[in-house]
């Protein structure tokens, strides 16, 4: 997954399928067969977007662990891109986004910690353990040791 951002906007896709079909989510993909996750994301940001990225910074990763066949690894990158008209995605609709808008649309539960981590330059290790329904239950920080979700008081 490639997370594109110019200052504090992101260029998001509303998926038209699953999964996360009408979600807000960044581009992103499957490896290839002999494709390391660097190289996967500089492919996909172009299949999606049309977007040739040049420099890639690692985030983190995050872990999606369910009791169904529903188990996911996800290597995350951040690019910071100029701004440009958004292009065509065959895989939904494209759109800048601004940072303080994003709580308020549908997006993966998992997505907007993400987010928050990526605003403050924080690389990160999470831990996310969905139910059989793939809802959110925990998600953990593995490098900080603490827990992102839910928040206890």
């Amino acid at each position: 997954m490639i997370v594109l951002r110019h200052e504090k906007q992101f260029l998001l896709l509303k998926r038209g399928k699953e999964p996360n079909k009408g979600k807000y989510v960044p581009v992103g993909g499957k490896l290839d067969p002999f494709e390391d996750p660097y190289s996967a994301a500089v492919r996909e940001t172009r299949e999606e977007t049309g977007i040739d990225v040049e420099h890639l910074q690692y985030a983190g990763v995050l872990i999606e662990s369910s009791p169904t066949a529903y188990n996911w690894q996800c290597n995350i990158y951040v690019a910071d891109i100029p701004y440009q008209e958004v292009p065509y995605c065959d895989e939904g609709e494209l759109s800048w986004i601004p940072y303080e808008q994003i709580p308020d649309l549908p997006t993966p539960p998992t997505d907007w910690i993400i987010y928050q981590y990526l605003m403050r330059g924080q690389v990160f290790a999470f831990n996310a353990i969905l139910d059989e329904q793939l809802n959110l239950l925990s998600m953990d920080d593995e490098i900080r040791g603490e827990r992102v979700w839910p928040i206890s008081s």
